[in-house]
């Protein structure tokens, strides 16, 4: 899936495929090049520098979620937060005040396991309500009994 380029982007993927061409191919200086396409010098030696290493494949944009995550919670911690909130139906500041952690990190780990907000469980089973749903606006509405004025 091809990314899409930010809205302060001043270089698109056929720009600094240009841009590095004109600096590797052409000979041209960086500053010349950077003024033509008005960016800065180090944004012209870091398109030229990915040119010379990767080729024009190298001018898509590159991913910026981090290869990885040295300070995320360890995996046998997450799976015990995720047990205490199925066993214990508790919410993350209970759940956090039990394990000694942030109640934001506990909610980032609920969340990141799909696990639903207390309000939207059962509380005899712990299982998630499905809760009636229309299709469109005031579908649910009976209009023989609401005013107009209403709508």
């Amino acid at each position: 899936m091809p990314h899409i380029i930010h809205a302060n982007a001043k270089l698109t993927p056929t720009s600094r495929l240009e841009l590095a061409r004109c600096v590797i191919d052409q000979g041209w200086p960086l500053r010349r090049a950077a003024e033509r396409f008005q960016v800065a010098v180090p944004t012209a030696q870091r398109w030229a520098d990915r040119y010379r290493t990767l080729g024009p494949a190298g001018m898509a944009d590159a991913s910026s979620r981090p290869g990885h995550s040295p300070r995320r919670t360890p995996t046998r911690r997450e799976r015990r937060v995720v047990k205490l909130r199925c066993t214990r139906a508790w919410g993350p500041a209970r759940i956090a005040g039990h394990l000694g952690m942030h109640a934001s990190t506990v909610h980032r780990i609920l969340t990141r396991y799909t696990c639903p907000r207390l309000a939207h469980t059962d509380r005899a089973t712990g299982r998630a309500v499905r809760r009636y749903e229309h299709d469109r606006w005031g579908a649910s509405c009976f209009p023989d009994r609401v005013p107009i004025r209403w709508f």
